[in-house]
C-alpha cells in the first residue's frame, strides 16, 4: 500500500468516526429535551429524534444532496446527484462521495433536531414529520449551497463557517423561533396578566447528561470538518472548541449568580452549548484567546436572550433560539472580528484586514437567518393547510405521549388521565 492510499484509508476512517459522534448527538438532544420537558412529553421528543434520523437520512439522500452539492446552477443550488446519481465529479475530496455524504447527513440530521426543542409539547407528530422533510430536503440544503459548496454565491464572495454556526445553527436556531412563534405558548406558559408561569423541567440530571452527550460529539462536529485525519489544525480546533465551551459554560454560572444570587442549572447547561455553538464557525480560524472570549459573549448573550424572548411571550422550551440563533449570530460575525492572519482568505478586522470579511459574514448571517425563518413560517403555514399543526387543548393536557402515542414514558405517571382535572387548568 502505497502512501496516499494509506493517506485516503485514515481520512476515510476519521470522517466516519467523527460522522458517528455527531450521530451520537441525537442521543444527547433526545435526552436533553426529556429532561426540559414536563414527563407526559418525553416520548414524543424521543419520538422527534426518530423522525430527525429516519426522514432526515432518507430525503436528504434522495433530494437535499443534489440540491446541497450537485453541480452548481447560478450559485444557488445543485442540479446533479439526486439519489446519489448523476454527475457529482466536481467534488473533489481525498474521500468517497459516500463517505463525504454520511459525513453530511450528521449534519442535516443535527439541523433539524434544533426545532425539535423550540416546538415541543404541543406540535402535533404528523406535522413534525412534514416539516422534517421541508428542512431536509429543500430549507437546509439550499442556504447550506450558497455557503459550502465551491459555487454558492456566498463561498465566492469569502465567507467563512467552518463547521456551521451560520449553516447550521443561526438557520435552526431562527427556524426555531419561526416555529416557536407560529405554534404559539403551551397551554399555561404566560397569565393573562402577562406573567411568565415557569414550568419547571422533569430530569435536570438527564438534561445534564444530554448535554454532556452533545459536548462530547461537538468534537466530532468540529475536527471532524477537516475532512483529514492528517490536518494539523485538528488540535487546534479540538483546544479552541473545548476553551469556548468551558467559557460559555463558567460565564453563565457566575452570570446568573450575579443577576439571580444561585448559579441556574438550565442556563448552565444551555451556556456550554452556547460556548460551543459560538465557536463552531471560526474553530479553525481564531485564537485561544479569541475563542474564550467568544464563548464568553455567547453565554452571557444566551442568558439575555432567554429572558428577552419570555418578556415577548415566546415560549422556547428548550432555549434553542437563544442558544443556536443567538449563539450561532454571534459565532459567524466573530470570524469577521478575529479570524488569524495566515488561516483563511481574509483576515479579521481585529488582525488588519479591514472590514471585508466582516461585512459578507454579516450578509451571510442575514441572508440565511431569514431564510430560515421566512421558509419555516411558510412551510408550516403550508402544512397548516392540510394537517393541524398544534395538538388538541385535550391532547395538550394529557401530554403527547399518552394523546398522540398512546404510551406514558414511566409507568406509573399520576392523573395522566384525569381529563376532567386537566381541563380545569388555565
Amino acid at each position: 500500500m502505497d502512501i496516499t492510499e494509506l493517506s485516503r484509508g485514515l481520512d476515510t476512517i476519521w470522517v466516519i468516526l467523527t460522522a458517528a459522534m455527531i450521530l451520537l448527538m441525537e442521543g444527547g438532544f433526545a435526552l436533553l429535551e426529556a429532561g426540559f420537558v414536563r414527563q407526559k412529553n418525553a416520548v414524543s421528543i424521543i419520538m422527534k429524534v426518530f423522525v430527525d434520523i429516519a426522514f432526515g437520512a432518507l430525503v436528504f439522500f434522495a433530494i437535499g444532496f443534489a440540491l446541497m452539492y450537485g453541480k452548481d446552477a447560478g450559485g444557488l443550488f445543485g442540479t446533479t446527484g439526486f439519489f446519489m446519481e448523476g454527475d457529482l465529479t466536481h467534488l473533489n475530496f481525498d474521500i468517497s462521495i459516500d463517505t463525504y455524504w454520511f459525513f453530511q447527513c450528521a449534519f442535516v440530521i443535527a439541523a433539524i433536531s434544533i426545532v425539535s426543542g423550540a416546538v415541543a409539547e404541543r406540535i402535533h407528530f404528523r406535522a413534525y414529520i412534514l416539516f422534517t422533510i421541508m428542512m431536509t430536503g429543500f430549507i437546509y440544503p439550499v442556504s447550506g449551497h450558497w455557503i459550502w459548496s465551491a459555487n454558492g454565491w456566498l463561498a465566492k464572495l469569502g465567507m467563512i463557517d467552518f463547521a456551521g454556526s451560520a449553516a447550521i445553527h443561526a438557520l435552526g436556531g431562527f427556524a426555531a423561533l419561526a416555529a416557536a412563534i407560529f405554534l404559539g405558548p403551551r397551554i399555561g406558559k404566560f397569565g393573562p396578566d402577562g406573567k411568565t408561569n415557569i414550568v419547571p423541567p422533569s430530569n435536570l440530571p438527564l438534561a445534564s447528561v444530554g448535554a454532556f452527550i452533545l459536548w462530547f460529539g461537538w468534537f466530532g462536529f468540529n475536527s471532524g470538518s477537516t475532512l483529514s485525519a492528517t490536518n494539523g489544525s485538528i488540535g487546534h480546533i479540538a483546544v479552541t472548541t473545548m476553551l469556548a465551551s468551558a467559557a460559555g459554560c463558567a460565564a453563565c454560572i457566575l452570570f446568573t449568580i450575579f443577576r439571580y444570587q444561585k448559579a441556574d442549572p438550565p442556563m448552565v447547561i444551555n451556556g456550554a452549548l452556547a460556548g460551543l455553538v459560538g465557536i463552531t464557525a471560526g474553530c479553525a480560524y481564531v485564537s485561544h484567546a479569541a475563542a474564550i472570549v467568544i464563548g464568553v459573549i455567547s453565554g452571557v448573550a444566551m442568558v439575555l436572550a432567554s429572558e428577552r424572548l419570555e418578556k415577548r411571550r415566546v415560549d422556547d422550551p428548550v432555549g434553542a433560539f437563544a442558544v443556536h440563533g443567538v449563539s450561532g449570530t454571534i459565532g459567524t460575525l466573530a470570524v469577521g472580528l478575529f479570524a488569524l492572519p495566515d488561516t483563511a482568505a481574509h483576515k479579521g478586522l481585529f488582525y488588519g484586514g479591514g472590514w471585508y470579511l466582516l461585512g459578507v459574514q454579516a450578509l451571510g448571517l442575514l441572508v440565511v437567518s431569514v431564510w430560515g425563518f421566512a421558509l419555516t413560517w411558510g412551510g408550516l403555514q403550508l402544512i397548516q393547510w392540510f394537517k393541524p399543526v398544534r395538538v388538541t387543548r385535550d391532547e395538550e393536557l394529557i401530554g403527547l405521549d399518552v394523546g398522540i402515542h398512546g404510551v406514558p414514558a414511566y409507568s406509573q405517571e399520576p392523573d395522566f388521565l384525569d381529563v376532567d382535572k386537566l381541563r380545569s387548568q388555565p
